[in-house]
């Protein structure tokens, strides 16, 4: 708005512009027009459901409560992000890959970036509780030729489907996590456990609301994968056990067909099991880093 001129006089039904308008002072760029149109449907929402003052109140209390649950070890945002379906959406919006490469997920509240490297074929069940899972993985192109030296971050949730960090007295620290280098042929390997699949954490203020509100919080049992290599788009996700019952409701909305392999029994009448799954990497697009 320039000096000297005359504002929307705010009411119900100005509201959205007489807020719109404060940015027109020269700026017009992408981040101003998200604001305004995030404050639009906030708008519309009080004038559609025209809550009380004690019920709006109830609404900052819910999203302050949800800043106060969030810390180093666990971050109720992303979880309400992630139950919303806006982190898929966005993964959704800015990974879109040929046919072929492996589809982008969400990361997910329980992602550490100090996993520790280690060998192949080494064990990433520190604990050693739970049915023995081999790990067989490989990393390629679109062509098939294998990417060497790529680096490959895994975690997952134990048997009872908890990660190491909801868990920090119970589990040693960096259980079931990982970092892994591919050799020559683009493979790596390494030993864990059958992960739990698990229901969404409803302890904090997220979990409760929706809840209470009848949302499933089912997650089927997976693995979490990050994968990178020089001039290469980065791969971040999930590898889902095909006899897992909750796959079709998964509360993160991450589940994707080329995502799912059966954990076969290694030998019959034997409990432990392995899977293996080829990542396959896209090259980077001219003026994005990997």
């Amino acid at each position: 708005m320039s000096p000297g001129a005359k504002a929307l006089t705010f009411s119900e039904a100005t509201s959205s512009d007489a807020f719109a308008e404060r940015f027109s002072g020269g700026r017009d760029d992408n981040l101003a027009q998200l604001i305004a149109a995030v404050v639009t449907h906030v708008h519309d929402l009080i004038k559609q459901f025209r809550p009380t003052k004690d019920e709006w109140r109830s609404v900052i209390e819910f999203l302050t409560e949800v800043g106060h649950a969030s810390d180093e070890r666990r971050q109720e945002w992303v979880l309400l992000s992630d139950l919303i379906g806006a982190s898929a959406l966005v993964e959704e919006i800015n990974s879109r890959r040929p046919k072929g490469a492996t589809p982008n997920t969400i990361r997910g509240p329980f992602f550490r970036a100090d996993a520790p490297e280690r060998a192949q074929g080494a064990s990433i069940s520190l604990d050693g509780k739970g049915t023995p899972l081999f790990f067989s993985g490989r990393v390629q192109d679109l062509d098939g030729l294998p990417i060497a030296g790529a680096e490959v971050i895994t975690w997952q949730a134990n048997a009872e489907g908890i990660y190491e960090n909801q868990q920090p007295d119970l589990q040693p620290e960096h259980n079931l996590r990982g970092l892994f280098r591919t050799d020559a042929e683009g493979r790596f390997h390494y030993r864990s456990v059958m992960p739990g699949g698990y229901g969404v954490p409803d302890d904090g203020p997220v979990g409760r609301l929706l809840s209470a509100a009848g949302y499933p919080l089912r997650r089927p049992a997976h693995l979490h994968f990050v994968v990178r290599a020089k001039d290469f788009e980065p791969i971040t996700t999930h590898l889902y056990d095909a006899g897992d019952p909750h796959l079709a409701e998964d509360a993160l909305f991450g589940v994707r067909p080329e995502l799912i392999r059966p954990f076969e029994a290694v030998r019959e009448g034997q409990d432990a099991r392995s899977v293996d799954f080829t990542f396959v990497m896209v090259r980077a697009r001219t003026g994005r880093g990997t």
